[in-house]
């Protein structure tokens, strides 16, 4: 998925490693604590609907944090949304208490959806089975397989899964004439250009949305312009390329270990798609794909649109139904048994347990901000920096401050479960809809794990594809330069039209 909260196996000799995320985040909430010591409390007067109204700070009675207990006691109490012995909240939005249990239950469920699914195959030998009958047409194989990477990137948010497919794509596009960087970047950029444009990725557009106080398909519109127009720029960067290397193999960025990566890589041609896709394998797609499709349809308020459709109202707890639902359905068109179903809907919510226990770690310190009386107090700093920004300076500025978060938590649930309780009610303090800090929280993490060396994703793949990672810098900067600016135009438009 997109959320990488481990950090890679580390390269052979000694080279700088940042904490994990769990680290970091505790980190955070220990300094956090502190911070009661130090910042002076304060609130904002509430709206009938209970968010804070712009231009009515005043500073409180504080009650600082008692460092050792609360730093302990905070991840908990983020999850349950429950009181403090002082009588305190662990988190509200719009009014409402609410921890963030529901997400983390959502995000193992999806892990054992995912478990089933993958346990029967019909992925992998999907894809296996494209990219043999594309034999001969290797050309048209890269645009078909980065707009299927990238529909799981954006749906699902798929990209350890894709480490698994590094070998058979390499080696089919080295005996088509082209490098292992082209195989490489097929599959990097297409999950990774599919995870920044994402539509419906529970593990960062839900889970953004949820803390914003949105719907998951509040802002579709202009994530939907990120992944298409995106999508496209990165098909024509890596075609050129490619392109470039078949007439002349010398300008590959790779060139010096061609002979070696043609040996290591020959061993997998043969068996590229051999396996084909059985009618039954068929059907546990079309079903992988009718559950997302059916929590699509279950959240977008058709109603308030003004579509006559009937409106489910959907939430956390329906979808995380669903998706329970679904695990079994793909079971039973697998034929698994009831332990096989089990086992593997239990392994793959271990998958996703660390992901979950992030959201907690994450929460904890909006607990402590909260409880410490210096949430509003944050706020208002933050709404004197950014007063007379106007809305296209702000959903800019937003953007760019995602970007160094990213890189300091990669994990896109982390990061939203941190940022989101600030950035919401601070975009309505300046008119902006917060869908657009949803897509340029997303964008940021989306642009970052292209690259950062705190991505697993992106160093399992290179180490994979034995390309270099200076030279893998080198040759990507100008599209994710693109790709920035791409964001970048978009939340400005947004911002201006909303």
């Amino acid at each position: 998925m997109s959320d990488q909260p481990v950090s890679p196996t580390p390269e052979a000799g000694p080279r700088f490693r940042l904490p994990s995320a769990y680290t970091i985040l505790f980190a955070l909430i220990v300094l956090m604590a502190l911070a009661t010591w130090l910042i002076p409390a304060g609130a904002y007067d509430l709206d009938p609907d209970g968010a804070p109204i712009p231009g009515t700070y005043h500073e409180v009675e504080g009650e600082p944090a008692r460092i050792l207990t609360d730093s302990l006691t905070a991840p908990i109490n983020g999850l349950y949304g429950i009181e403090d012995d002082k009588g305190n909240i662990s988190y509200y939005n719009s009014g409402v208490l609410f921890g963030a249990i529901d997400v983390a239950l959502f995000i193992i469920i999806i892990g054992g959806f995912l478990g089933v699914t993958m346990r029967t195959g019909a992925i992998q030998n999907g894809i296996g089975s494209l990219v043999a009958r594309l034999r001969g047409r290797e050309r048209w194989m890269i645009p078909i397989l980065m707009m299927v990477f990238a529909l799981g990137g954006s749906t699902y948010g798929m990209a350890e899964e894709s480490l698994a497919f590094y070998s058979l794509v390499i080696a089919v596009m080295i005996a088509a004439g082209y490098d292992a960087m082209t195989g490489a970047a097929v599959v990097l950029l297409g999950c990774g250009i599919g995870t920044l444009g994402s539509t419906i990725n529970p593990f960062a557009t839900g889970i953004a949305s949820g803390f914003a106080g949105i719907n998951i398909s509040d802002g579709l519109l202009s994530r939907l312009i990120i992944l298409v127009v995106g999508l496209a720029i990165g098909i024509f960067f890596v075609m050129r390329y490619a392109e470039r290397v078949r007439r002349d193999p010398a300008t590959s960025v790779v060139h010096e270990m061609k002979e070696a990566n043609e040996g290591h890589f020959a061993v997998q041609q043969d068996d590229a798609g051999a396996s084909g896709m059985s009618g039954r394998e068929k059907w546990i797609l079309i079903t992988f794909g009718l559950a997302f499709g059916l929590m699509m349809y279950g959240v977008i308020p058709w109603q308030d649109m003004g579509i006559g459709l009937p409106t489910l109202w959907w939430w956390f707890p329906e979808m995380t139904a669903l998706f329970i639902l679904f695990s079994v359905i793909i079971g039973l068109i697998a034929r698994m048994s009831e332990t096989e179903l089990t086992d593997s809907f239990v392994a793959g919510a271990r998958d996703l347990l660390g992901v979950a226990l992030i959201i907690g770690i994450a929460r904890g310190i909006t607990v402590v901000m909260n409880n410490g009386g210096v949430t509003d107090t944050v706020l208002n700093w933050a709404e004197q920096a950014v007063e007379g920004l106007g809305s296209v300076g702000f959903a800019v500025v937003a953007f760019l401050l995602f970007l160094p978060l990213s890189f300091l938590i990669p994990s896109s649930s982390g990061l939203a479960t941190v940022a989101m309780p600030i950035m919401a009610p601070l975009a309505a303090f300046v008119g902006v809809q917060a869908d657009l800090v949803v897509t340029a929280f997303q964008s940021a993490n989306g642009l970052m794990n292209l690259f950062i060396p705190t991505s697993a994703v992106v160093m399992g793949g290179l180490a994979i594809a034995r390309v270099p990672y200076g030279t893998y810098l080198r040759w990507v900067w100008p599209l994710l330069a693109m790709l920035g600016a791409l964001v970048i135009v978009v939340l400005g438009v947004g911002a201006l039209v909303s």
